[in-house]
């Protein structure tokens, strides 16, 4: 049996994070991957010949800059490449709205809606900078525990406290930020609808909830927090995909030490009297670690890969209750050439600049709230709502000349359907969702070469998430912060000794943000 210091389970970038600060610490680490290839979630794979696919995880923002610098990735290869414009809403009447960092550009635009909003939408975008200058520092801190009453925990809670009263008038703002809905939020602030809709669907993104619905203020403040290259709410494509970002952090891992396979399925975590002693593979083959964090989902850890007895039974009977609602769905599209939006035909606009950043289709909030009332009964959207971006007309290396690559983000396609199952339905909604497009770009359809189409159900059986949910668990206020994954145990470790959870599952969630990781490896060197 071979060992090491510290075993990961999962190459996603989490994981990856965490096995590179430890490797860098000095740490024998060995990472063991499912699949064929590292990346988890966040990961580019060729699906058809030169077309390089984003095939979950699509766009960017959140990889916080610490790591970034931290782990030197650009030295292993990692470049973010911004979008500008940054957001297209076509409408069905002909109209449609660009967004982006340009603010000259992006106030003549919602000028064209409403000259209110135009001059609204700056202040709304303070107020969100103000709240994310409170939130930011707990990314990279582990939540206190409000049941303990130590000197340290008190002094956490006590600097929170503090940092809260900083914000001054618009403390409550962030508490409606935090626990609220983006709707009513989005209504006090915009006249427009249209305005309206383009920031609405980063409310929903991987939520089984309609924008009008609490915990959607979160969803929507958590997609406008990252920054691109230091620019604060920008989004970027990663040059050659998502990928780019985890064999960045694979490249950074094994530069301080660390070993990792592929193919090498983690089946069972081996412990003795109340402590981890390593792991066993499909295979049967074990390796001996006193240390094992998880990048897996907390019910794959605790349900699949040990064995109920082994744990506390209030603290089973929690992980079974956690929140694993999801209704999302990925199309992954190859092209002959790029939609040709009716909107845009007559508006003077630099050829195919609309389609650098994100396409929204959704013709009003009310849409929206249709949309979901279908998943809420269990059924897909009648009209779903598309999110689609093209990063091949900014990156050029994901697709042969002349061609291009295209993502659909799909809700609502909740994970458990009233009738039948997703592997008998899936086509037949990809295909309502490529007609809902071809209605605002007509040559959509005859372009398609080829599609992937990842139903919930196959979210979880490509990449172990559970339920479909892209954040490894709902984002909402009763999974956040000193609650996530459960009360008490917010702090990265399991109540087995020698055992963490090191992704998405743990604060501060979901995202390709890496702060998980982060954090986990800090509290793994705490221990002795």
């Amino acid at each position: 049996m071979t060992a090491y210091d510290i075993i990961i389970v999962g190459a996603g970038h989490n994981g990856l994070v965490t096995a590179a600060y430890l490797a860098r610490a000095g740490r024998r680490v060995l990472v063991l991957e499912r699949r064929d290839v590292v990346g988890g979630a966040c990961v580019t794979e060729e699906l058809w010949p030169g077309f390089k696919v984003s095939t979950a995880a699509y766009v960017n923002s959140l990889l916080r800059p610490e790591i970034i610098r931290d782990l030197e990735l650009g030295r292993h290869g990692f470049e973010l490449l911004p979008r500008s414009p940054s957001s297209f809403t076509p409408f069905p009447d002909g109209r449609f709205l660009l967004m982006g960092p340009d603010k000259e550009l992006t106030r003549q635009q919602v000028a064209k809606f409403s000259t209110r909003d135009a001059e609204a939408l700056p202040r709304y975008e303070a107020m969100l900078e103000r709240v994310a200058d409170f939130i930011e520092p707990t990314l990279l801190e582990t939540p206190p525990n409000p049941w303990s009453f130590g000197p340290k925990n008190l002094a956490h809670l006590a600097r929170l406290g503090w940092r809260f009263l900083k914000l001054g008038r618009d403390g409550p703002g962030a508490i409606e930020i935090l626990t609220g809905a983006a709707r009513p939020i989005l209504d006090r602030w915009f006249e427009s609808e249209e305005l309206k809709i383009a920031l609405a669907t980063d409310a929903i993104i991987g939520a089984m909830a309609s924008p009008s619905m609490a915990g959607t203020a979160y969803v929507l403040f958590h997609h406008v927090m990252g920054e691109c290259n230091g620019v604060r709410g920008m989004w970027g494509y990663v040059r050659g995909g998502m990928g780019g970002i985890t064999h960045a952090l694979a490249s950074a891992a094994r530069a301080h030490g660390a070993e990792i396979r592929v193919n090498s399925p983690v089946a069972k975590i081996l412990t003795r009297r109340g402590r981890v002693k390593g792991v066993a593979l499909a295979d049967g083959t074990e390796f001996q670690a006193k240390k094992v964090a998880s990048n897996a989902d907390a019910h794959v850890t605790f349900l699949q890969l040990l064995e109920a007895r082994e744990l506390p039974n209030e603290f089973v009977a929690a992980v079974r209750g956690i929140d694993y609602a999801s209704a999302s769905l990925k199309i992954n599209v190859a092209l002959s050439e790029l939609p040709d939006f009716t909107a845009v035909k007559a508006s003077g606009l630099p050829p195919n600049g609309h389609l650098r950043g994100t396409i929204h289709l959704a013709p009003s909030l009310d849409y929206m709230e249709r949309a979901y009332d279908d998943a809420k009964y269990g059924r897909p959207s009648a009209d779903p709502i598309l999110e689609c971006t093209i990063p091949s007309v900014v990156d050029t290396t994901v697709a042969p000349a002349g061609k291009h690559v295209m993502s659909f983000f799909v809700q609502y396609a909740p994970y458990q359907l009233r009738n039948g199952g997703w592997d008998g339905v899936k086509d037949r909604f990809a295909d309502r969702c490529f007609d809902i497009l071809n209605e605002y770009a007509p040559n959509f359809k005859r372009a398609v070469i080829d599609r992937q189409v990842l139903s919930p159900l196959d979210l979880e059986r490509r990449f172990g998430l559970t339920g479909g949910n892209i954040f490894q668990g709902a984002m909402t206020l009763p999974q956040l912060f000193f609650l996530r994954p459960l009360p008490g145990y917010a702090d990265y470790r399991a109540p087995i000794k020698g055992l963490y959870l090191c992704g998405s599952a743990t604060h501060p969630g979901g995202g390709v943000m890496g702060a998980c990781g982060y954090n986990a490896a800090r509290e793994i060197l705490r221990d002795r």
